[in-house]
Parts: C-alpha cells; sequence; structure tokens
C-alpha cells in the first residue's frame, strides 16, 4: 500500500504523461542527430525533475518515500546506463542510420515502459502472497552481481534471439531503410524494412533488462507507486543520454564494478528481507528468523551513491590516465 497521497499520484502521472509525450513523440521523432549542447540541456533538466520530484515526496509522502525514491532512482538510472552498451550494439548490428537512431529508441524506450509496468503489476502481486519470493529475486541479483564483477555478463554482447531469427524465415525482410517506415515495396512486391526487426530487437531485450531492474528496485521499496515512478524517469531523458555517452561507454570501464557492488547489496538485502518474513516449514518451522539485523533505507542510498561515485570518479582518473600516456607515447 502507498503512503503518497492519492491527489499526489494522480497528478504525478499527469505531469509524467505529459513529459513521455513531449520527450518521446516530438522531441523524439525529429530526424536528427541531437548536439553536445541538447543532450546536456534535455538530461540536465530531467535530472533536476526527478530531485525536485523526491523533493516533493519528501514533503507530501515523508521522509522513508522519498529516500526509497532517490535510492531507486539512482539504481534505475544506473542501469540505463549500462544497458545502453547493448543498444549501442544493437545499432551497429543493424546499420541504423545515425538520423533513425531517435526514433528507434523513442519505440524501443515506449515498449520498454509498457513492459516493466506489466512486470511491476506482477511483481507486487507476487510479493503481497509470497514473501519467499524474496529469496529468488535476491539469489537472482546476487549472481548478476559476480557476473558483473568477473566480466561475464552475458548481456555485454546482442546475439539475435529466436523471436527475431524466426521471424526473418517466415517473413520478406528487405536490406535497405526506407526512412520510419515498417513496410516499403520493391518491384512491385512489398517487403517489411529491417526497422521491424530493430524494434523487436530492442523490445525483447529491455524484457531481459527488466529481470535486472524489477527484483532490484523492490529490494529498495515495496510501493508500486515509487517502483512506476522511478522507472519512468530513469528512461526520460534516455534518448539524449544515448548519444551523448555514445562514445563514451567504453571508457566507463569501472560501472559494471560499481553496479555489481549496488546489486549484490540491494541481493543480501533482499535475502535478510525474506529471512525477516521466513513463511517456509524447512526454515526455522515457517517462523521469522529475527538474528538477521534490518537494513535501514537511508543506508542503502549511501551505499548506491558512495558506488556509483566511486566508480565514475575511478573511470575518469583511469580515462585521464591512459589519455596523458597516449600523449606522451605520441611525443
Amino acid at each position: 500500500m502507498s503512503e503518497t497521497p492519492l491527489a499526489f499520484m494522480i497528478a504525478t502521472f499527469v505531469v509524467l504523461g505529459a513529459f513521455f509525450v513531449v520527450d518521446l513523440f516530438v522531441i523524439g521523432r525529429k530526424p536528427h542527430v541531437p548536439s553536445t549542447k541538447e543532450c546536456v540541456q534535455h538530461i540536465a533538466f530531467f535530472v533536476v525533475a526527478a530531485l525536485i520530484f523526491g523533493g516533493l515526496m519528501w514533503a507530501f509522502a515523508g521522509a522513508k518515500p522519498a529516500v526509497e525514491f532517490y535510492s531507486g532512482w539512482l539504481t534505475e538510472y544506473s542501469l540505463s546506463v549500462d544497458n545502453l552498451f547493448v543498444f549501442v550494439i544493437i545499432m551497429s548490428n543493424f546499420a541504423v542510420p545515425k538520423v533513425l537512431q531517435k526514433y528507434v529508441l523513442s519505440v524501443g524506450i515506449t515498449v520498454a515502459l509498457i513492459l516493466r509496468g506489466i512486470f511491476i503489476l506482477i511483481g507486487a502481486a507476487l510479493i503481497q502472497r509470497f514473501t519467499w519470493i524474496f529469496f529468488i529475486f535476491g539469489a537472482f541479483l546476487i549472481v548478476t552481481a559476480l557476473k558483473l564483477a568477473t566480466g561475464h555478463d552475458d548481456d555485454e554482447e546482442y546475439h539475435e534471439n529466436g523471436i527475431i531469427r524466426v521471424l526473418r524465415k517466415v517473413m520478406r525482410i528487405s536490406s535497405e531503410y526506407d526512412g520510419e517506415r515498417l513496410r516499403t515495396e520493391k518491384d512491385g512486391v512489398k517487403y517489411f524494412t529491417p526497422m521491424l526487426v530493430v524494434f523487436l530487437a530492442i523490445g525483447t531485450t529491455d524484457v531481459m533488462f527488466a529481470f535486472d531492474s524489477i527484483p532490484a528496485i523492490f529490494g529498495l521499496t515495496k510501493d508500486p507507486f515509487i517502483v512506476f515512478t522511478t522507472n519512468v524517469f530513469a528512461l526520460l531523458g534516455l534518448q539524449q543520454l544515448y548519444f551523448l555517452l555514445g562514445a563514451l561507454l567504453d571508457k566507463l570501464v569501472y560501472l559494471p564494478v560499481g553496479l555489481s557492488v549496488v546489486l549484490g547489496f540491494i541481493g543480501v538485502k533482499l535475502v535478510m528481507e525474506a529471512l525477516h518474513g521466513n513463511t517456509l516449514p524447512f526454515l526455522n518451522g515457517g517462523h521469522p528468523i529475527e538474528v538477521v539485523p534490518e537494513v535501514p533505507t537511508w543506508l542503502s542510498l549511501v551505499v548506491i551513491i558512495v558506488s556509483l561515485g566511486t566508480a565514475a570518479v575511478a573511470s575518469i582518473l583511469k580515462m585521464r590516465s591512459l589519455e596523458s600516456a597516449d600523449g606522451k607515447t605520441r611525443r
């Protein structure tokens, strides 16, 4: 049950809906490659908007929901940045023209929001009925954290999934794009353009991302309203972030390490919460295990800020060190 007043929730959905429509279907539909200035302005706007929203949450709902929002937003935003690696690979594999990439991202992000909304509703229903689901969520995040830390995260590469392979066999798909069109005609024969495959590639890939992000956010808050708003704020401005960081993603060398610490921490936190609300008959006779300490919300926020901040600073220092060494070599 949400602690946020209903009137505030309704106003939030109206404003976020307007933001989303403008960002994706007005700005996002203009076929152009955004400049660095445009990207920075849009990203700064949505970051400030998220910070203000957290402040309003504090004023209308209290400190705890506000801290949960900030923790969730930072986690979701960081996971979105990491997922941009795969979007870059998909765009490259399918040779999407630069001028069409904003449109592709618009559709992909819309699909992502719909899928995440469904997952959030399912996750909230499962948590309310089956507290032991936290054991599964926690274990999944810990395994994901270990993969990130050891560099064995399969998400680093993109491989066509079964849906797309079947699609190529049963449908006529041309080798060339025709603007934003999904269908084109060549020599009197109608074909689907590669745009359809790209949409499916990004949409189905985001399903994989949701398996990381949704358990992670439920480890920080059980309020579906906060879970959904953190996802919306993380996705808003993602187009501009894609173009701004596209050339720098490979230089954020320590981001996976920072994310692994965050996901590992949240995974352990979920397992601890599952022990507190234990109902499994083969554990302590189905009774809660109270000896495990509770992790306060503020500590989660501190761990997230320190882990991601340290990873960002370390990546910048590493980048400068390599640039300095490269400059000396050229001399």
